[in-house]
């Protein structure tokens, strides 16, 4: 990836070390990858274009990638993971930025928004939800979380990205050349299975609160990405922008869970489209 990588470090007795990639000049714009994922997980040319706009700041996550912190899940529930934000922003964001996440990003990003714990000039969710409203269904994802979790621990990466691809969320991704799909493998390899299975155990959907009756008094403005393919998060991208005062709707045809993977120049355009007019650029 261009530009330079700074190492943060986060305070406190389980805090230790992100890595964050930045690049581009001007207002800055956050991007916070999902699950398994990495600074590395953003295409090259959609982060190029979006670098001609803006000060990219691309963390690893705690958990993922370069990040180095404790494999406890402690470590990695919201109030830990919102708390990394918080440090990010004191140390490398001058003001409010546009925050961006996709999927398990998506979620956190949400959160602090929600709790107020960054400054925000706008927020977009690709494929992210506000956690599940019903207390049953929450339960049934953590014990589904911990049996993802348990495979990591004995069946290893290996085993556990091949079901973890294998999943109807990922279908759409089969289509895409084999070359990116034997990168993203290798990427998703590269990861520690102790450390992923602490983060599904401290932030797996199942483990966060409802953020859903709280969408109605979130004053900032919103885009909601989804692929057109992606049924599921279609309809819960729809239902949020009911709730929410200042949501746009944005949907990516003929892709599925991951836009900015699988059309990375046209969804890197709709996220520039609306980081623009947030200042009222062209």
């Amino acid at each position: 990836m261009s530009g330079s990588r700074e190492r943060v470090a986060i305070p406190g007795p389980g805090g230790g070390h992100l890595s964050v990639h930045v690049r581009g000049e001007g207002p800055p714009l956050v991007l916070l990858h999902g699950f398994t994922g990495s600074a590395d997980a953003w295409d090259e040319g959609a982060l190029e274009l979006l670098a001609r706009q803006h000060r990219l700041l691309v963390p690893d996550l705690a958990g993922h990638g370069a990040s180095d912190v404790p494999p406890e899940p402690a470590r990695f529930g919201l109030d830990a993971l919102l708390a990394d934000l918080g440090v990010l922003q004191e140390r490398l964001i001058p003001g409010p930025a546009v925050w961006l996440g996709y999927s398990m990003g998506g979620r956190l990003a949400l959160a602090a928004a929600v709790r107020s714990t960054v400054p925000m000039r706008g927020l977009v969710l690709e494929s992210a939800s506000p956690g599940l409203a019903d207390d049953a269904e929450r339960a049934r994802r953590r014990s589904s979380d911990e049996g993802w979790a348990r495979d990591l621990e004995t069946d290893g990466m290996v085993a556990f990205v091949d079901l973890w691809l294998a999943q109807p969320l990922f279908a759409s991704q089969r289509m895409l050349p084999l070359e990116i799909r034997e990168r993203e493998r290798e990427r998703r390899l590269r990861q520690d299975p102790a450390t992923l299975a602490a983060v599904l155990r401290g932030f797996g959907t199942g483990s966060q609160p409802s953020f859903w009756p709280d969408l109605a008094g979130l004053d900032v403005p919103v885009l909601l990405v989804t692929g057109g393919l992606d049924e599921k998060f279609e309809r819960t991208a729809d239902a949020m922008a009911a709730r929410l005062s200042r949501a746009r709707r944005s949907s990516v045809p003929g892709v599925g869970h991951a836009g900015h993977l699988e059309a990375p120049i046209e969804w890197a355009h709709r996220v520039s489209a609306f980081t623009a007019s947030l200042t009222g650029g062209a």
